[in-house]
C-alpha cells in the first residue's frame, strides 16, 4: 500500500513538472530546501498534511498538499498567499482583527484563502465574500466571487 501511494505521489509530481509551462522557472525542490522560517510555519500549521510537491522560483516558493492546500512563500520564508478550499485557513495564522471581523459580519463563515501583501490583507470566505483590509485592519474594499 505504501508503495502504491509512493507511486502514485510520484506520478503526480512528475505530471505536474512537466506541464509547467516553458518560461515558469519553477523547480521541483525538496520540503528541506525551503527556508527555516517556511518550514517552521508549515510544521506548526500544517504538520498533519501529506505534502504533494514543492517548488521554487526566481522570488517565492509554493507547497501544495494532497488534500488541496497552497501555501506560497517570499524568499526569506515568510507567508505570501494561504489557500484552503477544502478546508479553511488555520485561524492562529490569520491576524486576530481579521478573524474577530469575520466572526461578527459573517457568523458560521470561515477564510478559506488569505493573501498578504505589504500593506493589504485580502480574504475569501467561504460564502464567496472577499474582504479586503488595510494595514491597520480597517475594510478598504469588498467583493462577491460568485
Amino acid at each position: 500500500m505504501k508503495k502504491i501511494k509512493f507511486l502514485l505521489m510520484m506520478a503526480m509530481v512528475m505530471t505536474m513538472s512537466l506541464t509547467m509551462s516553458a518560461d515558469d522557472d519553477d523547480r521541483v525542490i525538496t520540503f528541506d530546501q525551503l527556508p527555516q522560517a517556511a518550514q517552521t510555519f508549515l510544521k506548526a500549521n500544517f504538520a498533519n498534511k501529506v505534502p504533494l510537491v514543492v517548488t521554487a522560483d526566481w522570488d517565492d516558493y509554493t507547497i501544495r498538499y494532497e488534500s488541496g492546500e497552497k501555501i506560497e512563500f517570499n524568499r526569506s520564508g515568510d507567508w505570501k498567499d494561504i489557500e484552503c478550499y477544502n478546508n479553511k485557513v488555520p485561524s492562529n495564522v490569520i491576524p486576530e482583527q481579521i478573524v474577530n471581523y469575520v466572526k461578527q459580519n459573517y457568523p458560521g463563515k470561515s477564510v478559506i484563502k488569505i493573501e498578504r501583501h505589504r500593506s493589504v490583507y485580502e480574504v475569501k470566505l467561504n460564502n464567496g465574500m472577499e474582504v479586503e483590509f488595510n494595514r491597520n485592519f480597517q475594510v478598504i474594499g469588498m467583493d462577491y466571487d460568485d
